[in-house]
C-alpha cells in the first residue's frame, strides 16, 4: 500500500517575484514548476544531480528543455510502452523528479509494436547516429566558442541568448535518443540473462572496460600530478588548497611557470566543463581553475601514482573472466541467446556512451548561455558578473532587448539570491521522496539510472533512518574496503578525501571520478547498475554499493565503515565520536 509524504511544507511562495508565466515553453506532457497540493498524488524523488540547488534561469532552461522536453520526446518518438518521460517540479531550489506512467493497455501495445520497428534500426545505426549527433553539437560549440563576445552589438544579444537555449535544448533531444534505446536493450538482455540464471550484479561487467573521454580527462590530470612531483613543487601544493594553488604557483616563478602553461594547455582542450550536470549556475574549469587545480593537488599527495594502465587491464580481465563464467554455466541454446545479446550490448554499450556523451553534452553545453548572460550582465551595469543567473528566461529576454536593469528587478536578484542561499543549506535536510510513494517503481530510467528499487524506496521511509548501522543496496562495484567516511553534499568538497577514505553522498557524476584514484570506496544514496557511480567503481575497481536511499543520513563524517560492494552491504563500524575518543585515550595514554 502507497504511504504519502505530504507536500504542505513545499508548496506556495517560491522565488521572490516568480509568476507562472514565467516558465511558459512547449512541453509534450507535462511542464516544470514548483509544488502544488495536486502533486502529491504522484510520487516524486529527489534528483542527486542538483545538490546546490538550481538558479531561476537553470530551473527553467534544465527543468523545462531538459527534463521534461527532452525525456518525453524521447519517450515519445522511440517510444517506451509504459511511460512517457519524466516530469519536474521544486521545492525551494531542489528539483525532484516524477515518471510519467502510460496506463492505457491499449496505448501500452500499440507503443510495443512501435517499439519493435524502431529499437532494431536503432541498433543497427547507433555508431553513425551517435556521431553524427555528437559532430551536430560539436559544430554548435565550435561557433559559440569562436565568438569574441566583447565585439558583439549588443543588438544582437537577445538572438545569441536564442541561439544557446536551442543548443540546450537541442542536445537533449540527442542525449535522450540515444539513451532511451540503449537503455532498452540493456534491459532486455538484463531480463534475459536473469532468467537463464545468470547473476544479476555480474552484468554491469560484461561490458565495462571501454575507454572514454572522461577517462582520458581523468588521465591527463594525473600526468600533470606527475609532471608537478619532477618539477619539484610537490611542497607548494602541500601547502595551498584551491585557488591559492594557482597564485602560489605564480609567485614561485622557475618550473612553476612551465607547469601552469602546461596546465592551460589542458584546460583547452578539457577544460570546457562545468561541476554540474547542464546547469547554467556553475563555472567551467576555465572560469574557475579550482575543482581541476585541488584534483590535481590530490594525485600530487598520493603517495603512490595511480595506475591507469593497470586499472584498464584488471577491467578487461575481469569482464572476459565474467563473460566466462557465465557462459560456461548455460546450455548451448542459451548460449546463442546469450551471445547475441552481449554482442548486441557491447556494439551499442551504455556504459560507455554513459560517460562519453558527458564529455560532449552534459559538461559544457550551459557554458555558451552562461558565457552570453554573463556579457549582458556587464553590459547593463550588474553588481557581479553572475546576477542575471538569477533572472527567469522572460526577465531576461527582456533585459537583453532593453529593459532597464534597476530598482525593482535589481531588488529581486539580491531577494533570489537569498532565497538561493537558504535553501542550499537545507539540502541535507530535504526528504529523498515526496508525495504518493508506492512499493516498486517500472520506469527503466529510475530503476536502473537512479537506483529505485523496493529495497531505496523502503529505506528512505524510514523514520529511525539515521541510527541504523546496517546498509544495504545495489552491489555495483566488488571488493570490500574499510576506512573513515567523508559525507560530502557536492564535488565542490572532494578536497576533503584523503587516500583510502571511503566516499559517500548522493550520487557522483563525472567531476567525481578522479576521486575513485585514491579512495578506498564508494557509497551512495542513488543511482542503479548503470549510474556513474556503479560504471566507475568497476573501472577502477573501488568496491561500490549504490541505491542505499539512506547513506547520507545514517552515516555521519568520520565514521569507519565497512563497504562491501560484491554483496551490497555497508556496516558502520565506529561512529566519529568513538573513533575520536579513541584518538583522545590512545594521546592520552601515550
Amino acid at each position: 500500500m502507497a504511504n504519502v509524504v505530504p507536500l504542505d511544507e513545499y508548496t506556495g511562495e517560491w522565488y521572490p517575484g516568480f509568476r507562472p508565466e514565467f516558465l511558459a515553453s512547449p512541453f509534450i506532457v507535462d511542464g516544470t514548476g514548483p509544488f502544488t497540493e495536486e502533486d502529491e498524488d504522484k510520487f516524486w524523488f529527489l534528483d542527486f544531480h542538483w545538490s546546490r540547488g538550481l538558479t531561476p534561469l537553470a530551473a527553467f532552461t534544465w527543468g523545462q528543455d531538459g527534463y521534461c522536453w527532452g525525456t518525453q520526446h524521447a519517450a515519445e518518438g522511440l517510444p517506451l510502452p509504459p511511460g512517457r518521460g519524466v516530469t519536474s517540479r521544486f521545492a525551494g531550489t531542489h528539483l525532484y523528479g516524477s515518471a510519467i506512467p502510460e496506463t492505457d493497455p491499449r496505448e501500452i501495445g500499440a507503443r510495443a509494436n512501435r517499439l519493435g520497428t524502431t529499437l532494431p534500426r536503432f541498433l543497427q545505426n547507433y555508431q553513425q547516429t551517435w556521431a553524427a549527433g555528437r559532430e551536430e553539437l560539436e559544430a554548435t560549440w565550435a561557433y559559440f566558442h569562436g565568438l569574441d563576445l566583447a565585439q558583439v552589438p549588443t543588438a544582437e544579444l537577445p538572438g545569441l541568448l536564442d541561439q544557446a537555449r536551442r543548443y540546450h535544448k537541442r542536445s537533449m533531444e540527442i542525449h535522450f535518443d540515444v539513451m532511451y534505446p540503449l537503455l532498452v536493450n540493456f534491459l532486455g538482455f538484463y531480463g534475459a540473462c536473469a532468467e537463464m540464471g545468470i547473476n544479476t550484479a555480474d552484468i554491469g561487467k560484461f561490458l565495462q572496460g571501454e575507454d572514454t573521454k572522461i577517462m582520458e580527462t581523468d588521465r591527463g590530470l594525473a600526468e600533470l600530478a606527475v609532471k608537478a612531483k619532477r618539477a619539484g613543487l610537490r611542497q607548494v601544493f602541500e601547502d595551498n588548497e584551491g585557488t591559492a594553488i594557482r597564485a602560489a604557483l605564480s609567485a614561485h616563478g622557475g618550473p612553476a611557470s612551465q607547469w601552469l602553461t602546461d596546465f592551460d594547455d589542458f584546460l583547452q582542450v578539457y577544460g570546457h566543463r562545468q561541476e554540474a550536470t547542464c546547469d547554467v549556475g556553475v563555472p567551467s574549469w576555465i572560469e574557475d581553475n579550482t575543482i581541476p587545480l585541488d584534483m590535481i593537488r590530490s594525485f600530487v599527495l598520493k603517495e603512490t601514482d595511480h595506475d591507469f594502465e593497470a586499472a584498464a587491464r584488471n577491467a578487461v580481465e575481469e569482464r572476459e573472466a565474467a563473460i566466462e563464467a557465465a557462459r560456461s554455466g548455460l546450455t548451448r541454446e542459451e548460449q546463442a541467446v546469450f551471445d547475441a545479446g552481449l554482442r548486441s550490448n557491447q556494439e551499442a554499450n551504455f556504459p560507455w556512451w554513459q560517460d562519453d556523451h558527458n564529455y560532449y553534452i552534459d559538461l559544457k553545453v550551459m557554458i555558451p548561455l552562461r558565457r552570453v548572460t554573463q556579457e549582458l550582465a556587464a553590459r547593463v551595469g550588474a553588481d557581479d558578473r553572475n546576477d542575471l543567473l538569477y533572472l527567469f528566461w522572460p526577465e531576461l529576454r527582456a533585459v537583453a532587448e532593453g529593459r532597464a536593469y534597476h530598482g525593482e528587478l535589481k531588488s529581486l536578484v539580491a531577494d533570489r539570491r537569498q532565497y538561493f542561499d537558504h535553501w542550499g543549506a537545507l539540502r541535507g535536510q530535504m526528504p529523498k521522496v515526496l508525495g504518493t510513494v508506492p512499493e516498486t517503481v517500472e520506469d527503466p530510467v529510475l530503476i536502473e539510472i537512479f537506483g529505485l528499487n523496493p529495497a531505496s524506496i523502503r529505506a528512505m521511509q524510514n523514520p529511525d533512518a539515521a541510527a541504523e548501522t546496517t546498509l544495504t543496496g545495489v552491489a555495483a562495484a566488488k571488493g570490500i574496503a574499510t576506512g573513515p567516511a567523508r559525507v560530502l553534499q557536492s564535488s565542490d568538497d572532494m578536497h576533503r578525501l584523503e587516500p583510502g577514505s571511503i566516499l559517500v553522498c548522493e550520487s557522483t557524476s563525472p567531476s567525481w571520478t578522479p576521486a575513485f584514484g585514491k579512495i578506498a570506496g564508494a557509497v551512495c544514496d542513488g543511482g542503479g547498475m548503470l549510474s556513474h557511480a556503479a560504471i566507475v567503481g568497476r573501472e577502477y575497481g573501488v568496491p561500490t554499493v549504490t541505491a542505499v536511499g539512506v547513506a547520507t543520513v545514517a552515516i555521519a563524517d568520520g565514521d569507519q565503515i565497512e563497504v562491501d560492494g560484491t554483496n551490497g552491504k555497508v556496516t558502520i563500524l565506529k561512529r566519529a565520536s568513538e573513533v575520536a575518543d579513541a584518538a583522545t585515550h590512545g594521546e592520552a595514554a601515550g
